[in-house]
């Protein structure tokens, strides 16, 4: 493995994370808070760090799928240990497992938080509650897209590995021929949507402060908000619950459909197999919990069900988190659907987690193919996905992903019961939604509740957990892998 490299990869993300760490500075000195200090100090040792690793540039700058990998994996390793730093060295979250569990959750958009229960959300200062916030958008499309949108100092392809490494979904694709120039189109419609909804948020009489960090944790699909009572402390603000409604669904489409929108390809866009099975799935859970809502009497008038149907199923589909009601006191109908959508997740080249509605389409399919091979040994057939045959290598790594997928799951699981404090359902899902970086799970991790209760080695399982759901397993897996260390 070229390690030089890699050295040199993660300098530049050291400078990205320390350019970065200004954002919540500017917030504590307009706040008069002191915690610009930490921010400051944090932000000078990555910079310097930073400038160092990147001075030297290795001879071989060409990239494989080795080094692009384990720089992602490093990456993402590095930016929750120094994104911890700020809420453990100012002593706000003062246990370091605690500060590193909501350091992860942050950057992997994953919502789960160990707040709410030892210490309220509120209690944080504003630098710290906008940083939190902030490490949910800065995860969203990633920091290694980032760096490509700003840094060119890779040769020849060598970018594509480390996009396949951190962007979620089977395939990855370039929208335009440099892929330099594919990360800034991608975070160029990130933010624009970012913003439309800060706007939109702001115009309609929600503060600004508010407006912004929502923003940013809607954008990442990651759920955190500065309340603790998450969207339930904007009861009967229906306006505010909408708006986010509808962009946590926007957030979990390809992004690849809103760059076919904007060169006017709006044929092209909307012949997505993906994006077409995305709205059925979505359509499908909202009929089926608010049908479920009415038959038990579950609020007062159908408007209310709706809206809090559509809010918790965009939520979940969208792997993104809030919470506008308490819905783990819903049917259980209702709460399996939800489950069940989580798992499913958002579409691939999206900001939003789990399965993907891709792979969820290409493996029921896969299924159905072998079945008629059974039936039928002399007949051809392939999976199809928007009119195209999908290469039997793509279907071949969606079924190893499948595999490891539960083989994780199933582990965490056996691991998380070591832990006698907590029940199966609360185990369940807490996996479930920290592996689909969803958030808040049912029982003691439910929207009221927080992480805060679990054991030491069972918050690193869950830790690890997101990253590998964050990453798609296999970048995280490499690093245990002594092969992926060896010398060229």
């Amino acid at each position: 493995m070229n390690k030089s490299l890699v050295r040199y990869v993660l300098g530049w993300v050291l400078i990205i994370i320390g350019a970065m760490l200004f954002l919540p500075i500017i917030v504590a000195i307009i706040y008069g808070e002191k915690d610009y200090i930490y921010f400051g100090l944090i932000s000078a040792v990555c910079l310097a760090l930073g400038l160092i690793s990147s001075k030297f540039k290795p001879k071989n700058t060409q990239m494989y799928v080795r080094e692009g990998y384990i720089s992602c994996a490093l990456t993402w390793v590095l930016l929750s240990v120094i994104g911890c730093l700020p809420f453990f060295i100012s002593g706000q979250i003062p246990r370091f497992t605690d500060a590193l569990f909501e350091s992860v959750s942050g950057f992997t958009t994953t919502g789960a938080s160990i707040l709410g229960v030892d210490r309220q959300i509120e209690e944080l200062s504003h630098s710290m509650l906008f940083w939190r916030s902030f490490t949910n958008w800065a995860g969203g499309m990633g920091i290694l897209v980032f760096m490509l949108a700003v840094v060119s100092q890779l040769s020849g392809h060598s970018n594509i590995y480390l996009m396949k490494a951190e962007s979620p979904g089977p395939v990855v694709s370039k929208l335009i021929p440099k892929l330099r120039g594919t990360a800034g189109v991608l975070y160029g419609i990130y933010g624009g949507l970012t913003l439309l909804q800060f706007l939109m948020l702001a115009v309609g009489g929600m503060p600004i402060f508010d407006a912004i960090t929502l923003s940013f944790s809607t954008a990442g699909t990651g759920g955190f908000s500065i309340r603790n009572e998450s969207l339930m402390a904007f009861d009967g603000h229906y306006y505010w619950q909408a708006v986010i409604t509808v962009f946590m669904f926007l957030f979990a489409v390809n992004f690849n459909v809103y760059y076919l929108i904007l060169t006017k390809k709006f044929k092209q866009a909307f012949k997505s197999e993906e994006l077409r099975w995305y709205f059925i799935i979505f359509i499908s859970a909202v009929a089926i919990v608010t049908a479920d809502l009415t038959i038990n009497g579950c609020y007062t008038n159908m408007f209310d069900r709706l809206h809090h149907t559509a809010f918790q199923v965009s939520t979940y589909i969208s792997s993104t988190g809030f919470a506008s009601g308490d819905f783990d006191r819903w049917p259980e109908l209702s709460k399996t659907v939800l489950m069940i959508v989580a798992l499913i997740g958002a579409c691939a080249g999206s900001t939003g987690g789990g399965l993907k509605v891709s792979r969820a389409v290409v493996l029921v399919r896969g299924a159905r193919r072998d079945i008629k091979k059974m039936l039928h040994p002399n007949s051809v057939y392939t999976v199809k996905m928007d009119g195209k045959a999908v290469k039997e290598e793509v279907v071949s790594s969606i079924n190893t992903y499948l595999i490891l997928y539960v083989f994780i799951m199933v582990g965490s699981v056996l691991l998380l019961s070591l832990d006698e404090k907590m029940d199966f359902t609360t185990d369940f899902t807490a996996v479930i939604a920290t592996f689909n970086n969803m958030g808040p799970g049912l029982a003691k991790v439910g929207p009221t509740q927080s992480y805060y209760d679990y054991s030491v080695l069972s918050k690193y399982v869950l830790i690890f957990d997101m990253l590998a759901g964050r990453l798609e397993i296999l970048p995280v897996l490499m690093l245990f892998n002594r092969n992926c260390w060896r010398n060229k």
